[in-house]
């Protein structure tokens, strides 16, 4: 989902690094993805991935919901194996800011979208069928995605997903990738690794995208994520919070004494 707030990932001062420019850190790191691809050994957690992604009706995850959806998988080369497709009625009007983000419109999608229960209970299933095939799941910045899934799954008398091994190139790439300057947007870092992204906010594209974007970490940065899906996963979660810890400190100096990081990745529990 791209209709995001401004997250640690766009707010967060850069520490002070080399003075490299943008244009040549992009052309260094997509030359050497290119130069390593042919060759690398991907970790094994890169080698089966399924993607996903949401477009909702805005970025509150309590209250917003599923517009459109994709789960995806992909093979070792970033290829599509296979890939399903949502669109929802959400049965509540779709804002003028959301259409603008995603295209779909309310009358869009009350005309050719099925109902909203049927659609978050097919997503929970196929992602059910992907992690137990074994597939890792990438989602970027997946506690948004995972937890409005959540609330939906709650809100329509679903049996919530209990999610297996998350890849989050968000976190990963703010992790081994610490002085960059910039924000981590998808757009933003698909351009940085050489992934092509035609129709951000399709959440196909975005999704596939997400999905090759980490396989180009992994390619960069084999050494230090060949691990486990299961260890990537824990180490993911140990990354958020110290981000977390970072934001909440350059926050509550600059901005909001009081302010308190959203925790919890990859899913933030239903409220009781």
């Amino acid at each position: 989902m791209t209709i995001t707030a401004p997250t640690l990932f766009d707010l967060e001062p850069e520490p002070v690094s080399a003075p490299v420019s943008a244009a040549d850190d992009t052309i260094a790191a997509m030359d050497t993805i290119e130069q390593s691809v042919a060759t690398a050994v991907l970790p094994a957690w890169a080698e089966r991935l399924a993607v996903f992604d949401l477009e909702t009706t805005g970025i509150d995850v309590e209250t917003s919901r599923v517009v459109t959806a994709n789960v995806s998988v992909l093979d070792a080369t970033g290829a599509t194996v296979s890939r399903r497709d949502w669109l929802a009625d959400p049965g509540v009007e779709i804002p003028e800011q959301a259409t603008a983000v995603h295209g779909v419109s309310t009358a869009d999608a009350k005309a050719n979208g099925r109902p909203a229960a049927e659609v978050v209970g097919e997503i929970v299933g196929e992602l059910r069928r992907v992690f137990a095939e074994g597939y890792s799941l990438v989602i970027y910045n997946a506690p948004y995605d995972l937890t409005l899934l959540n609330r939906e799954a709650v809100r329509h008398g679903i049996a919530p997903l209990v999610p297996g091994p998350v890849v989050d190139p968000l976190v990963i790439d703010k992790q081994v990738d610490r002085y960059r300057k910039g924000k981590r947007t998808l757009e933003v870092s698909a351009a940085f690794y050489g992934v092509e992204l035609l129709d951000a906010h399709d959440a196909g594209a975005d999704a596939i995208a997400a999905g090759r974007v980490a396989q180009a970490i992994a390619v960069k940065y084999a050494g230090e994520l060949d691990l486990s899906p299961h260890d990537l996963h824990a180490a993911q979660s140990a990354w958020h919070e110290a981000q977390c810890d970072s934001f909440e400190d350059y926050m509550r100096r600059t901005r909001d004494p009081a302010f308190t990081s959203r925790r919890g990745w990859p899913e933030v529990p239903p409220r009781v």
